[in-house]
């Protein structure tokens, strides 16, 4: 086969920097193959991903050593204007590369840039917007989208010059679990059918694993490449069925729902239902109602959190997450009321909120004095090194907060966010970017938060963080609530937002520890 992207002995460190963010990296990536990039947040995945690209070094700077040959052409040699018809390039922030307002004129774009034929730009269009299931909102502005429809139209903007290569840089971030599953599934097609070379990184591995034809894993400057099952075991990585194998032995480790449910031998009897006793009323919303222009988003929402509750708010791209969190601290106009414990709240004192976008909050030159500067705004006597420690960043601390990953940057704005000491904390998605060792810190940090000052309410897609983190869940469509109670309730026959566990092991399984505990103790019971 033919090789469509080259790694030719390539590092790489960035300006002023003296580390190696990628070291003598040697890869060959064949055409026709779908790859997944693996490895901790801050590992170095975008700044491997950007090389591909030319974006590294062209745009970066930095000490650039060795060559990337994508379609036959030098990434050095030529820019990454000049690379625009064979790969393209979807960020994290798909925001960032709009430039029209239009989604139907930014889906066209690109292939006005390289000048085709109108017709053969008006059946792209149209092909893409079908492909990515977007066609009803191909007339609607770019910045009145959620995050999950920004994502869906970077993707389509990418795909309708029809590059040979497409690189995408967590392209499920902000997408609901149906949405993620059809836009993997239209990648795998345009693989399969068409030959082209998909190169995705991701942090939620059980929306990816299963589509990887290779993996590449990187730490330490070093990236690796091979088999998924090797890779992921080899980095410790995986979704949730992975982890379960590793507790459990199981050679090798499963990637799929299938590979586990063929795994799983005994079931074991499903749990009770837990329902966490709450403290005191704390939040109260009544009859929220919402609009963008003359569209209606929420529809008299109804909404109460107690002392000690975390609060998952899901739903598919579009539903109003995202709007109820504004709504909740007043940074989006709406009719009805919110209270903090009988009270008008008095944003980020009485109540807080960390939005999609870490970067909108982020204006100070240090990450120490990011987080000082809610401690003193707010007067809440957090102690700023306890916060970045307890989130993993304290070695980031004199850092620029522009210079770190997305997600350390994602981290960076929850400490300034949580330093405030509000006694109610919104999140919205707050693990984009986050590998497991850093959302197990969130989570620790988030469960002492809510035992000692109030209640959290977060925002996400992200199922596994609910079956880990979540006491309750509020499931929102079109605008109004349609359940509430516990997770395994909500979530565990749900077709969509069912965790692995429930798929694995039907309604009411959560995580994997809870799944071996169960599994470890009925074969202590048949000794």
């Amino acid at each position: 086969m033919t090789a469509a992207v080259s790694i030719e002995s390539v590092s790489f460190s960035y300006p002023g920097e003296s580390l190696r963010v990628i070291d003598d990296a040697i890869l060959q990536i064949e055409e026709g193959s779908f790859v997944l990039v693996t490895g901790p947040t801050g590992s170095g995945k975008s700044t491997f991903l950007r090389t591909i690209n030319g974006l590294v070094p062209h745009f970066t700077g930095g000490v650039f050593q060795g060559r990337v040959l994508v379609g036959g052409r030098s990434t050095v040699d030529v820019t990454p204007r000049e690379l625009a018809d064979v790969v393209a390039f979807v960020p994290q922030d798909p925001g960032a590369s709009f430039v029209v307002d239009r989604v139907e004129d930014e889906l066209a774009y690109a292939m006005e840039n390289l000048g085709m034929e109108p017709h053969t730009m008006r059946r792209r269009v149209e092909e893409t917007l079908d492909l990515l299931a977007i066609h009803d909102i191909r007339g609607r502005s770019v910045r009145t989208l959620s995050g999950g429809e920004r994502q869906r139209v970077a993707i389509a903007s990418a795909l309708t010059p029809g590059p040979r290569v497409l690189v995408l840089d967590e392209p499920t971030s902000q997408l609901d679990p149906q949405g993620a599953e059809d836009v993997m599934a239209a990648l795998q097609r345009l693989v399969h059918d068409l030959g082209m070379t998909v190169i995705c990184a991701e942090h939620r591995l059980e929306r990816v694993a299963g589509f990887a034809d290779l993996a590449i894993g990187c730490g330490g400057g070093r990236f690796t490449i091979g088999e998924p099952h090797d890779i992921v075991d080899r980095f410790a990585s995986g979704p949730p069925v992975a982890r379960l194998g590793r507790l459990a032995g199981w050679d090798p480790i499963p990637l799929t729902v299938r590979e586990a449910r063929r795994m799983r031998g005994t079931m074991p009897s499903p749990p009770p239902i837990e329902i966490s006793g709450a403290g005191a009323p704390i939040l109260s919303a009544s009859g929220i109602v919402a609009s963008y222009g003359d569209k209606q988003v929420l529809h008299g929402v109804n909404l109460l959190a107690a002392e000690g509750e975390i609060v998952a708010i899901m739903g598919r791209n579009g539903a109003g997450k995202s709007t109820l969190l504004r709504c909740l601290v007043g940074l989006h106009r709406h009719e009805g009321s919110v209270e903090i414990r009988g009270s008008k709240p008095v944003p980020g004192r009485t109540i807080a909120l960390c939005p999609q976008s870490p970067d909108s909050i982020l204006f100070k030159e240090t990450v120490i004095e990011e987080v000082q500067a809610t401690v003193s705004y707010t007067r809440s006597g957090v102690d700023v090194t306890t916060v970045l420690s307890a989130l993993g960043i304290a070695g980031r601390s004199h850092r620029h907060p522009r210079d770190l990953s997305a997600g350390e940057r994602m981290l960076v704005a929850t400490a300034a966010t949580v330093a405030g000491g509000a006694p109610v904390l919104l999140l919205d998605e707050p693990t984009r970017g986050l590998d497991l060792a850093a959302k197990e810190k969130l989570q620790d940090y988030l469960r002492r938060y809510v035992a000692a000052r109030g209640a959290v309410l977060f925002a996400t897609h992200d199922v596994e963080l609910v079956a880990e983190l979540a006491t309750r869940v509020i499931l929102l469509a079109n605008g109004e609530v349609i359940a509430d109670g516990p997770p395994a309730r909500v979530l565990g026959d749900s077709p969509v937002f069912a965790p692995q566990m429930a798929r694995v092991f039907g309604p009411g399984w959560l995580t994997p520890e809870q799944v071996h505990g169960a599994m470890s103790a009925g074969e202590a019971r048949t000794r």
